[in-house]
């Protein structure tokens, strides 16, 4: 028996998410988004209606769209049943279209830009300020792009404004790689969304060749050894450089991101004071980490109660001070692709340090301890051995070093 439902994509969203129709019909089932949007506040599971509330006035009228869909898939079933034709999901779209419209019922279309827009705001609510950031930025460029060349709606993202994009990214603001590389990520996050909400039909932006570009950045790790170095230093005259100092180590062993790592208090420190034990910002991951000697020093004399932390840009600008006065200045050459050429530096090590180097650190330096690869990723979060191997920092030498005490070479 066929049978229609209206479930909500994100039942458990603090702001307004997609209402999906799923039809089950012969063995089979259709979803189809209806571009409908609702808080889940105003939801009723049962009814699969909004509810009768002062605060969503309109809900006799939101309802009444709901029931004409519902109406549409049926009737689109019906129709293709009585021409003798077998019911799939592409007949069912393409029939239940011709009736919204008929009774019209398509959904407001909403351009590109104003879907972004309205995008950003509903993020804020949700997402990270970083994340945040990184959308307005793409943003901008893109607005920047559509006024100097022309005007860009969803069937403009296409192979060929993908390459002239990435120009454009290049030459005109001198990128890096990776950086462009990110925005175009967005630009996928973005038209994904707004697939999904059924405002765009071009799937352009799917294919394999419009991908996020990528390249191997020169990232450091800081050893345990140079890790000691940071913990013996005698920073009591300084109690700026104390605080980073003691803030990064906790990173360093615990793995988890500067967003999370300060913002541990006593009530994340379970099993009689032996597990921290955290959601983490960006995934919203439990994350269950061991308490490493240092880990337990540091909170010791915090009273588990960690100092407030500075900006993470301040942060950046006091740890390479620390790095520094531990000795830490190796001469590391670095290279990175900008505005579509090759730039080398040579760099003390000191100065390539910041707040994720700690993260980094952790991954590696418990790597190189061969703590299997699967417990890492439990802490870090990488889904893939592939990605976590790519995330470590391993030299070719210490590769060899470690590889020296497996069996195959005794």
């Amino acid at each position: 028996m066929s049978k229609a439902k209206f479930i909500l994509k994100e039942p458990n969203a603090k702001v307004e998410t997609l209402i999906y129709l799923i039809y089950n019909y012969q063995y089979k089932r259709f979803k189809y988004s209806t571009g409908e949007t609702i808080n889940p506040k105003f939801w009723n599971k049962t009814a699969q209606r909004v509810k009768a509330s002062k605060q969503f006035k309109e809900y006799p009228e939101f309802n009444s769209r709901l029931d004409k869909i519902e109406n549409g898939i049926n009737n689109a079933f019906r129709t293709l049943l009585n021409d003798g034709i077998q019911p799939n999901n592409t007949l069912l779209k393409e029939v239940l279209e011709n009736e919204l419209s008929d009774n019209l019922l398509k959904p407001k279309q909403v351009t590109l830009f104003e879907f972004i827009e309205s995008y950003i705001e509903e993020s804020k609510l949700n997402k990270t300020i970083g994340t945040i950031k990184v959308y307005k930025t793409t943003f901008k460029y893109l607005k920047e792009y559509a006024k100097k060349y022309k005007p860009i709606n969803y069937e403009n993202i296409t192979l060929e404004f993908y390459n002239h994009y990435l120009g454009f990214l290049k030459s005109t603001h001198n990128l890096s790689s990776n950086t462009v590389g990110k925005h175009i990520k967005t630009i996928k996050s973005f038209m994904n969304e707004a697939t999904e909400r059924g405002h765009n039909k071009n799937l352009e932006f799917r294919n394999k060749k419009f991908k996020t570009i990528r390249e191997e950045a020169d990232t450091v790790y800081l050893s345990i050894d140079e890790l000691e170095k940071i913990e013996e230093l005698d920073l009591k005259a300084s109690p700026r450089l104390e605080r980073v100092r003691d803030l990064f180590l906790i990173g360093c062993y615990t793995g988890l991101r500067f967003s999370d790592f300060t913002q541990i208090n006593p009530e994340n420190i379970v099993s009689d004071n032996t597990v921290i034990q955290i959601r983490t910002q960006k995934t919203g991951q439990r994350v269950s980490i061991p308490l490493h000697r240092t880990v337990r020093t540091i909170l010791k004399k915090h009273k588990n109660r960690l100092p407030k932390s500075y900006t993470n840009q301040t942060m950046n600008d006091y740890l390479k001070e620390v790095v520094s006065l531990a000795g830490i200045k190796e001469l590391i050459e670095t290279t990175i692709t900008k505005g579509g050429k090759i730039e080398k530096k040579i760099l003390p090590k000191h100065k390539l340090v910041s707040t994720h180097t700690a993260r980094r650190s952790f991954a590696t330096n418990l790597y190189l301890a061969e703590v299997p690869s699967i417990s890492i990723m439990k802490i870090t979060g990488h889904k893939t051995e592939r990605s976590f191997l790519q995330y470590i920092r391993v030299t070719q030498k210490e590769n060899a070093d470690k590889l020296l005490t497996h069996p195959f070479f005794n």
